[in-house]
This record gives C-alpha cells, sequence and structure tokens, in this order.
C-alpha cells in the first residue's frame, strides 16, 4: 500500500512534468515557506534522496560546463598575471593551474554529491589580484609557505562557526541585493559585447528568449550553442597558442617567514573569505539552500592547505559563477540541482589535467564569446534576485545601497565590493530600524 509520503512524491513528481501548469513549474522553492524553502535536502534521510544518475539532467550538466567556461576565462588571466608578477616558470604556471582546477573540481563534486545542494567553488579570484601587485617581493617556497597558512586560517575560522552565524543574521533582501550586484556586470557585459560581437549577442539572446517560451531549461544550452557557432564562424580565433598535452604538478617545499606570513598569508585569508565565501553563502542562501557553512569553509580551506604545495594559492566558495549553477536554469527542482555541482567539479578536474592547454585555449577565444554565454546564463538569476531584493518595502533603502555599493565594483583595502555591498547594506538596515523603533517608543508614549 503505498503511503501518504509516498503520494505527496508522486505528485510532486507529476507536478514538475512537462504537462505542469506554468505556477507549478516553477519549480518547488517558489510554492515552498520560507522556512521549507532554506534547504530542501539538508533534513531529507540518506533513504529518500534519489541517485545521481536518476537525478541528472542535460540541463544541469550544461550549467556545470558553463560554469567552468566563466571560471576558467577572466579568473585564470588574473591568475596568469599573478604568476608572471612572481617569476615563475611555466612548469610552475601549469602546475599552479593544475592545483586551481583540481582543487575546484574535486570540492565541487564531492561536496555537491555530499551535501545534495549545488556546492560551486573556485579558485580565488581576489586572492590572486592581491598577489600580482605583492608577490614579486617574495620568492615562490615563501609564498607557497604562505598558501599553506593561509588554508590553515580559513579552515580554522570555518570550525568556529561563528562566519556562519554572522551571515545567516543578514536580512534575505540584503542578500539578495548583493547577489544582483554582482550579477549585473554579468548582465552589462551581454549588450556590451554588441559593440564587438554583435551578431554573436543578438543571436544568442533570440535563441534564449525564443526557446524559453518552450522549454526554460534548455534556453541557456541552445543560447550558448547559437553563440559558439556563430562564433565558431567568424575569422579571428587563433588556437596555436593551444599546446595538447597532459599537465603534472610540481611540489615546492613550503618556506615559513614572518613578511611572507603577514604580507601574504593574513591578506589572502581575509580577502577570500569576505570577497569569495561569504557571498558564496549568500548565493546559497537567495537560492533557497541553507549551507552547512562549518562544512564547506573548512574543507575548502584543507584543500587549500593540501594544495599550496603544488601551487594552489586558495580554493573558496564561488560567488558570481554560483548562481548559474544554482538557479532555475540548473533544473526547476531544487533537490536536482547539485547534478551540476557534481558536472562543475568534472569539468573543472578535466581543465585541470589539460591546464596548460587550457590556458592556451582561453587565451585564444574571443572574450566576447565568455561575456555573451555568462550575460544570457544569469539573466533570470539577475531578475529574481533583483525581485526579491525590493520586495520588502522596510529594507528598500538598504537593499539599494547593497546593490549599488557592490555593482560599483569598487576595491577598498583588498576587499571587494561584494562584502563592502553587504557591509554597508547592513549599517543602512540597522540605523533606519533603530530609527523605526525610537519612533515606535515616541509614538506609544503619546499614547500611553
Amino acid at each position: 500500500m503505498a503511503t501518504a509520503e509516498q503520494g505527496a512524491e508522486n505528485d510532486r513528481d507529476e507536478a514538475s512534468g512537462p504537462d505542469a501548469a506554468p505556477s507549478e513549474r516553477r519549480g518547488l522553492l517558489a510554492d515552498a515557506s520560507p522556512s521549507e524553502r532554506r534547504g530542501l535536502l539538508a533534513d531529507a534521510s540518506p533513504s529518500e534522496r534519489r541517485g545521481l544518475l536518476a537525478d541528472a539532467s542535460l540541463s544541469a550538466v550544461l550549467a556545470g560546463l558553463i560554469t567552468v567556461v566563466v571560471s576558467c576565462s577572466g579568473p585564470l588571466l588574473v591568475v596568469l598575471a599573478a604568476a608572471a608578477a612572481g617569476h615563475l616558470t611555466d612548469e610552475q604556471t601549469a602546475s599552479w593551474v593544475w592545483a586551481a582546477c583540481v582543487g575546484s573540481g574535486v570540492t565541487c563534486a564531492v561536496l555537491s554529491w555530499w551535501t545534495r545542494i549545488p556546492v560551486i567553488t573556485a579558485f580565488s579570484t581576489p586572492g590572486a589580484a592581491v598577489l600580482v601587485g605583492s608577490l614579486g617581493d617574495y620568492t615562490y617556497p615563501e609564498a607557497v609557505g604562505a598558501f599553506l597558512v593561509s588554508g590553515l586560517l580559513m579552515a580554522l575560522v570555518g570550525l568556529t562557526g561563528v562566519f556562519g552565524k554572522v551571515m545567516r543574521r543578514i536580512p534575505p533582501g540584503i542578500v539578495a541585493a548583493m547577489l544582483a550586484g554582482v550579477l549585473f556586470s554579468f548582465g552589462v557585459g551581454l549588450f556590451s559585447a554588441l559593440d564587438g560581437a554583435p551578431v554573436a549577442a543578438l543571436v544568442s539572446l533570440a535563441t534564449y528568449l525564443a526557446v524559453k517560451q518552450r522549454s526554460p531549461r534548455y534556453a541557456v544550452a541552445w543560447a550558448l550553442l547559437a553563440a559558439v557557432l556563430v562564433t565558431a564562424v567568424v575569422p579571428g580565433v587563433d588556437a596555436s597558442s593551444v599546446d595538447i598535452g597532459l599537465t603534472l604538478p610540481v611540489v615546492t617545499a613550503p618556506e615559513f617567514t614572518g613578511s611572507a606570513l603577514v604580507g601574504l598569508a593574513v591578506p589572502l585569508a581575509v580577502v577570500t573569505m569576505a570577497s569569495q565565501n561569504a557571498p558564496g553563502l549568500a548565493v546559497l542562501a537567495a537560492c533557497g539552500y541553507r549551507p552547512d557553512d562549518r562544512l564547506l569553509i573548512t574543507a575548502t580551506g584543507l584543500a587549500s592547505t593540501a594544495l599550496a604545495p603544488l601551487g594552489g594559492h586558495a580554493v573558496n566558495l564561488a560567488a558570481i559563477t554560483a548562481a548559474i549553477s544554482t538557479g532555475e536554469e540548473a533544473h526547476r527542482d531544487p533537490r536536482r540541482r547539485y547534478v551540476a555541482g557534481v558536472a562543475c567539479g568534472i569539468f573543472y578536474l578535466l581543465a585541470g589535467v589539460c591546464g596548460a592547454a587550457l590556458v592556451g585555449l582561453f587565451t585564444a577565444l574571443p572574450p566576447e564569446l565568455i561575456a555573451v554565454v555568462a550575460g544570457v546564463a544569469l539573466l533570470a538569476t539577475f531578475s529574481t534576485s533583483l525581485a526579491q531584493a525590493m520586495a520588502d518595502e522596510q529594507d528598500r533603502d538598504a537593499a539599494v545601497v547593497t546593490f549599488l555599493t557592490t555593482a560599483s565594483g569598487v576595491t577598498f583595502g583588498g576587499v571587494g565590493s561584494a562584502c563592502w555591498g553587504l557591509v554597508l547594506g547592513l549599517a543602512t538596515h540597522l540605523a533606519l530600524t533603530a530609527r523605526r523603533r525610537r519612533g515606535g517608543r515616541r509614538e506609544r508614549r503619546k499614547t500611553a
């Protein structure tokens, strides 16, 4: 005899089918209560979880692929700039790329599969930016020692659980505004590409909008295919720099010096936690998940420590690219989006094994193609985040401050705009809340 729980499960499966009504096709997050939306699988028992192959979908796999493509384009160039500033050899640079991609791949795949939520990790772009200006002041073994200590510091912070408690106290509207601000530049980049690649941008956008009307799950996939096909027929792509072959990591013994620990390890840990892990947790929360911050921060910190002798500077939660695999474009059912995280991990591993070829490939690809693909993939998530940010009228001013600060791209004290957006937005929220409370107390005194 079928139980009530089995019946409910069948109802959910039927509602998410191709013949479901539009309001039912929006996914479980749209109709769930706020408490239910925060981590639908966090409290599920192992027996209730489906298998990976049963949950797999083309849209989730493609979301993972696009995430890696975007992660390995612009951010990879920052890593290459840092390697050049540190006067690294070609072998050491390839090993750095190997460690960054393999570390991201292992943590993505394992954490997504274990937690059943789309945990997207990446190598620290703000951390690499810090290294561009400071790596040349130290020897490479000293830098490796600083990478190792930085990873330990992040793991220790994760173990305490303090970081997650602070993040959970931030109002949801401010978190959504931060995410919208992070994604703003990608949306603008889609239309900025009209200058350099108008045909690719317009064809990709038109394809996305046309397919979205009939099959929202595959709209991004078709838009990606259209952009690639249009770009392929346009001359100017030089693939001569692509060196096909496997990359082998190079082990470097760490050296520990006080100057490197103060000048590299501490800034790297602080910037990574503030500019990557904080927005990364916020992105998951904004998409309705309840991540285990202790597990995720500790695991990525330990991965950073383990990969430091191979050149990896920091593995952390992704912020911008995470939105590609955590939103509805990955899958309308939030319980099946973890497949995008697993797929992302696999593609990261493939990229790491071919680290030298990866450097040449992304140097050859037109930057407009990356901008178009990223912009189209993040359109739905941006619109949803912006709507959530403006939903609460009382917190609207704080959300606007958060959005504008984050979208500005300002960097102060080595900390990126996403963190400053949260700080200033939260300060605005506290100031306005205190004023409303004082006004309420005065009204009660008059009434009394």
